[in-house]
């Protein structure tokens, strides 16, 4: 399959910003792409013309990527409850595993499989995807039953772009740290970004040439904070505090802001290198 997954060195990252600025700069390119996520754990959700309920964050990256939201690109939810253990939300539906089945049971049997259908439905139905991941890939103690960070890009068989978030301090060990511990995995990274940078990015350049000398993988480049853009988050560890949704947005608002995310995307990092040298298309 033809596409790239976005990870991040922790949640709130910036993966879902990122994830949907590609959605639209491909698009732009006239490419036919499908986002994806495996498995969200959110309260907000998004729910499809044909009442099933998927990821906001992945309704919102089909619309950058101008198709209507469906249930293939967000197949599982994990949706916090008051009392454990989360609802989970299977192809838009509530699912209850049977009895005497945990979690990691239902993840690595039903819902690798509808992953797995669902990713077959995109290589049959579009050029490329654009995978989020979640959280880290990094997470030692979930790596046996995790399904949506490297399990997933090797299902898929694309490469890993890890992003991190410069915003909070510590980016240049996260990556480091990241890398040293996905073991094999490491392999299939294969771009760095730095995101949510302040200041001059000028005077980060001796950073960026520590990393690709220190890690051996090419940083695509250094995102600066944006400001006048709205994206509804699903994060359950985001910082944002929303006074608004996007459904609440007029579509001509919602394409500036898709628009805008483009433009601010592909002026810092490298969308050529990116599509030539790494998802080669």
């Amino acid at each position: 399959m033809k596409g790239i997954m976005i990870q991040g060195t922790n949640s709130d990252s910036g993966k879902s910003f990122i994830t949907t600025a590609l959605c639209r700069v491909f698009s732009d390119m006239g490419l036919k792409i499908s986002p994806f996520k495996s498995q969200n754990m959110t309260r907000n959700t998004f729910i499809t013309e044909d009442g099933l309920e998927m990821g906001i964050a992945q309704a919102i990256q089909a619309e950058a990527a101008r198709l209507k939201p469906s249930i293939f690109m967000s197949p599982i939810l994990l949706k916090p409850r008051d009392v454990s253990p989360s609802e989970i939300i299977l192809m838009g539906k509530s699912y209850e595993p049977p009895n005497g089945k945990s979690y990691a049971d239902f993840a690595l049997s039903t819902g690798l499989n509808a992953i797995r259908q669902c990713l077959k439905k995109i290589e049959d139905n579009f050029e490329m995807v654009v995978i989020e991941g979640a959280g880290s890939p990094a997470e030692i103690n979930l790596s046996k039953h995790e399904i949506v960070n490297m399990r997933v890009a090797k299902e898929a068989d694309v490469p890993v772009i890890l992003v991190a978030d410069i915003n909070r301090g510590g980016a240049m060990a996260a990556i480091v740290g990241t890398l040293d511990l996905l073991g094999e995995d490491r392999n299939r990274v294969k771009g760095l970004i730095y995101n949510k940078f302040h200041g001059d990015v000028t005077l980060f350049q001796d950073a960026v040439r520590w990393t690709e000398e220190k890690t051996g993988i090419k940083v695509l480049g250094v995102i600066p904070w944006l400001e006048d853009v709205f994206l509804e988050s699903e994060d359950s560890l985001s910082d944002k505090q929303e006074e608004k949704t996007v459904k609440e947005l007029a579509l001509s608002e919602k394409e500036k802001n898709y628009n805008l995310l483009a433009k601010h995307v592909t002026g810092n990092i490298n969308v050529e290198y990116l599509l030539k040298e790494i998802i080669k298309i």
